[in-house]
Parts: structure tokens; C-alpha cells; sequence
């Protein structure tokens, strides 16, 4: 492993931390709920605990279609965040998602 290898590994493990640490301490304050506990727990608190985001999660989107005052794209983005992660799905990093996105023919449709 080249010394840019583990610079690129280093710089990277340390964007995960914070976003790591960003969430947990959104879904905290969001919800009351804390991710690392949960993380932790049996199936049935897991599969209650995601109920309650999915329920919370929903109710965002409702807010954002109406065009509520209250609605917040960042509460909407920790939810769901939260939701991949206690299901087990791996969130894209955005330059990934970016090199895998395919692009329509420019021009008539």
C-alpha cells in the first residue's frame, strides 16, 4: 500500500467518522433515540425503532408535499439516513454516486 493509498483511506475513514457522529446526534435530538443503543439491540427494538423513523420519516414527507412552514429538508435527510443504517444499507458517498449516474442523449425526446 502506497503512502497516497493510506492517506486517501485516512482522509476518508475521517469523513465517515463525522458524518457517522453528524447522525447520531441529529436522530438524538430529532427523536430522543440513540442510534448506537439501538445498533445494539435485539431484532424486535430494532424493527420497533425503525417503525417509529419510518412513521417520523413519513410525516416529514407529508409536511414537504404540502409546502408546511415546519418542513425541514435536513430533519428529512437525517431520517432517512438513519432508516438505510438500521436496515443495513450502505449509504453511496456523492462522488461515487456521481460516477456511477448515466446521463440521457442530449437533444429531441
Amino acid at each position: 500500500m502506497s503512502l497516497k493509498d493510506e492517506i486517501r483511506d485516512f482522509l476518508a475513514a475521517g469523513v465517515e467518522a463525522r458524518a457517522s457522529a453528524a447522525q447520531l446526534v441529529a436522530l438524538q435530538c430529532l427523536c430522543g433515540i440513540d442510534l448506537v443503543d439501538v445498533m445494539k439491540a435485539d431484532l424486535p427494538r430494532r424493527a420497533a425503532v425503525l417503525g417509529r423513523i419510518a412513521r417520523m420519516l413519513e410525516r416529514e414527507r407529508m409536511k414537504g408535499l404540502a409546502g408546511h412552514w415546519a418542513y425541514d429538508l435536513n430533519r428529512h435527510i437525517a431520517l432517512k439516513q438513519a432508516a438505510d443504517r438500521l436496515r443495513g444499507i450502505d449509504a453511496v458517498p456523492p462522488a461515487e454516486r456521481q460516477r456511477k449516474a448515466k446521463r440521457r442523449p442530449r437533444g429531441r425526446r
